[in-house]
């Protein structure tokens, strides 16, 4: 195995630089960019010339490690150095897959954990498993439901990847294991955000907020169960009739819907096809409004817009919906998913129960 810079004149009189790579008998070439010499006319071309050269030469010496690294399974001390959170964005940068905004989310909860730890060195090399066992528990303490498992998820994708990319010291593969073997954060069962009874949705529409747009929207998920990413682009050639089809956005799984008379109400005066049905600001901006709304109805608890589906899904079971037709209608992957508003409808079966009058006997 073999990698030699070399050298090729080109008809314009500059050089480009190239590594003449020799493996496993086959042989290729790289040029390397941005490193082409020029023909010298003044010694500030002569000394950018020696610069540019010096460069060749180093990055030649790191990918000649490179090649031993891999074909002899060790990591190049070079890799061991890369800064973790540059790394993780650069991965972010080239990932386009549909959780694209969960690996984002998870992204940002990570750097806020290293602020919140106190934690300045970035290195790969200074990435322990101490480290990532405190990213583990900081998920779970500061998170609720199943999201503390899903971000973790998302942050063990990182580390597979810097694994084969050779950047980490060698407990990391060993914390992370095999499959079925692995560091990992137990999903907690049962729907943790908080949910609307439909008293409480009342209550909010007897109550003011000044943008009516986002109180229209939001009650139209309460009685549709789709998430804000499908509310803010939905169009009224999703509207057929009486029912709403659409493929979501998530889990690019189709659902149709059947809209009731509060959701045909909540939609107002049919536009042209491709026209959006809610005019909606950010999710930061709509999620402002809603805490402002909940405070000012006070309704003391934690609401986001995705607790409108959640109280969709539970108040179809409450009210006698099929596991698996509401399942169909959340466009649920899973019964699994669809089993937390079962347990959910029953703590609120138990609750009516126990809130039943009592009498003198």
């Amino acid at each position: 195995m073999s990698v030699i810079l070399r050298k090729r004149k080109n008809s314009d009189g500059t050089t480009s630089l190239l590594l003449d790579i020799y493996n496993n008998g086959k042989r290729s070439y790289e040029f390397l960019k941005n490193s082409k010499l020029c023909k010298p006319v003044t010694a500030l071309d002569r000394k950018n010339n020696r610069e540019r050269l010096n460069l060749a030469k180093q990055i030649c010496n790191k990918r000649e490690q490179q090649i031993q690294s891999d074909e002899y399974d060790v990591s190049p001390e070079f890799r061991k150095g890369i800064d973790f959170v540059d790394f993780f964005e650069s991965y972010l940068d080239k990932y386009n897959k549909k959780d694209k905004r969960v690996m984002n989310a998870c992204f940002n909860k990570f750097k806020e954990f290293l602020k919140a730890e106190s934690i300045t060195e970035r290195s790969s090399k200074k990435l322990s498993a101490n480290i990532i066992i405190r990213f583990k528990e900081y998920l779970v303490e500061n998170l609720n439901g199943s999201t503390p498992s899903t971000y973790f998820k998302k942050f063990k994708k990182v580390l597979r990847y810097g694994i084969r990319e050779k950047i980490f010291s060698s407990e990391i593969p060993v914390l992370l294991g095999s499959r079925g073997n692995e560091l990992k954060v137990q999903a907690i069962g049962g729907i943790k955000k908080d949910i609307l009874s439909f008293d409480e949705i009342q209550i909010l529409a007897d109550t003011d907020l000044s943008n009516h747009e986002i109180k229209r929207a939001f009650f139209f998920s309460c009685y549709t169960g789709l998430r804000f990413c499908d509310i803010k682009i939905l169009q009224w050639k999703n509207i057929q009739g009486k029912r709403l089809k659409i493929t979501q956005q998530k889990t690019n799984v189709p659902v149709s819907v059947n809209l009731n008379n509060i959701a045909l109400h909540l939609l107002g005066k049919i536009g042209n096809g491709d026209e959006l049905i809610f005019t909606l600001p950010s999710h930061t901006a709509c999620l402002k409004n809603l805490k402002n709304w909940c405070k000012k109805a006070k309704i003391n608890k934690h609401i986001t817009w995705h607790c409108a589906r959640h109280s969709f899904g539970t108040g179809l079971v409450f009210h006698g919906g099929d596991v698996k037709n509401v399942s169909s209608l959340l466009g649920h992957t899973s019964l699994t998913y669809t089993g937390q508003y079962v347990r959910e409808s029953d703590k609120l079966k138990e609750k009516a129960v126990e809130n039943l009058p009592e009498i003198n006997i």
